[in-house]
Formats: structure tokens, C-alpha cells, sequence
């Protein structure tokens, strides 16, 4: 079941990518934002849908009530590790090793997506003690 739990969630983070790049694209390129807060806001938009994704495919088994206790559980956790990961990585790949933007966030996002799958399965969506 673990493994395809894992195949689900990485199916929903690979829409969520393209949800990220195309937002950072969009920031960065077109807007001309800078790459950081660019980054930050194009995580924020990946981790909402990948939320609701995780809540209605990969998870959907445990859902239910306390939908606003697993978003906020979600921000704390994946929130936390996507937004912290990708703007510290990026400032290091882009700032310090002078990496195109759309590559360092691709490693970014393969380097943070453990850690994510690990929080969602064990602290966001864990089995009810009842």
C-alpha cells in the first residue's frame, strides 16, 4: 500500500511542478519579479493544489472531517520544508552557483519531495487513532 501511496503522491507532485514552474515562469520572466519571492509565491500555489489533490486522491482514504486541521497540518509541515527548502536552495544554487533559475528549482523541488512525502504520510494525513 506504501508503494502506491508514494506512486500517487508523486503523480500529484509532478502536476504540482508543472502548477510551480509555470507560476515561477510566469513571476520571474514575464513580470520580472525577483527569483526569491518569485519562488516563494510559485510554492505557495504548488502546495495549495497539491494539497487538495493529496486530500481528494492520494489520501482520500482518510479524509473526512478535520479537513482545516490537515491544511493547516499540510502548511506546517510540507508547507514549511517547500517553502524553506526552495528558497534556501535556490538562493544557493542561483545566488551563490549561478544556476538557470528552472533548473535549480527542479533540483529544489526532487531534493525537499522525501521529506514532504514523509511529513504528508506520517504527521498530515496519519491514520485516525480511533
Amino acid at each position: 500500500m506504501i508503494l502506491v501511496r508514494w506512486l500517487k503522491f508523486n503523480f500529484v507532485g509532478a502536476l504540482g511542478i508543472g502548477v510551480q514552474l509555470a507560476s515561477l515562469w510566469l513571476l520571474v520572466s514575464a513580470l520580472r519579479v525577483n527569483y526569491l519571492v518569485a519562488t516563494a509565491s510559485a510554492v505557495e500555489l504548488a502546495v495549495l493544489h497539491n494539497f487538495v489533490w493529496h486530500e481528494r486522491f492520494t489520501w482520500k482514504d482518510r479524509g473526512g472531517r478535520g479537513v482545516t486541521g490537515r491544511l493547516l497540518r499540510f502548511h506546517a509541515s510540507n508547507g514549511l520544508i517547500s517553502m524553506a527548502g526552495n528558497v534556501l536552495l535556490m538562493r544557493l544554487f542561483v545566488g551563490r552557483l549561478r544556476w538557470n533559475y528552472f533548473v535549480a528549482n527542479l533540483a529544489a523541488i526532487a531534493i525537499c519531495s522525501l521529506a514532504n512525502f514523509l511529513a504528508a504520510e506520517l504527521f498530515v494525513f496519519r491514520k485516525s487513532r480511533r
